[in-house]
């Protein structure tokens, strides 16, 4: 066998084995990212509004439970809102399925109370996708998840997933990292929130909301 040959052949092993290895890798986190809710805790059951509350005194105008979707409609006036928790967590993991409906979208996770968020759709102030990428009052949008946003579906369901531990946050979008960010204002514990913004004729539609609490 020529050395010429022999370079090619060893080149070709060396290439399929790295697709191979690839595949496997994307593969391994896939099913990593899929049954990453196992054991989990659900925050809707589907039916109603168990487990939530209002930030606007009780009142679930905006918001409505059927057949497993928890539905985000804006009123007429274009007010804001926030669905909350009514229970409060400290590091947990927590994904969530979400569609988009009419309207420019601008929704987010809001984490803790304390007005960090991890956005939803379309900026309102730099007016583009800023999807898995935390907002953080003061800082606007620090980092960006911009492969992460690239997988957005619009006309289909998403998966977001947010790991909150301590101060830092991670994100993932339909399997795709987004950002990993320590926030200096971070606080200990609090409720969750599901963010209708103020000023917008929009919908969006969430479901498959669960949790798992690090102990």
């Amino acid at each position: 066998m020529t050395d010429g040959l022999f370079s090619r052949i060893a080149g070709k092993r060396k290439a399929n084995s790295s697709a191979a290895y690839a595949c496997s890798m994307r593969y391994f986190l896939y099913l990593l990212f899929t049954f990453t809710a196992f054991g989990s805790d659900s925050l809707f059951n589907g039916k109603d509004l168990t487990g939530w509350k209002s930030d606007a005194k009780g009142d679930f105008a905006y918001w409505t439970a059927k057949d497993g979707v928890l539905h985000c409609q804006s009123g007429p006036k274009k007010k804001g809102s926030v669905l909350w928790t009514t229970k409060e967590f400290q590091d947990f993991t927590l994904t969530l399925e979400y569609k988009l409906g009419h309207g420019i979208i601008d929704s987010g996770v809001m984490l803790k109370k304390n007005h960090d968020q991890i956005q939803i759709g379309i900026s309102g102030s730099l007016k583009r996708d800023l999807t898995a990428s935390p907002y953080i009052p003061g800082k606007g949008y620090p980092v960006e998840g911009k492969e992460a946003i690239a997988t957005v579906k619009p006309e289909d369901w998403n998966i977001l997933k947010i790991v909150v531990k301590g101060s830092t946050y991670n994100t993932w979008l339909n399997g795709v990292k987004g950002v990993t960010y320590d926030s200096k204002t971070a606080i200990e514990k609090g409720p969750l929130g599901l963010q209708l913004h103020g000023g917008r004729d929009m919908s969006i539609s969430f479901r498959k909301i669960e949790i798992i609490e690090q102990k």
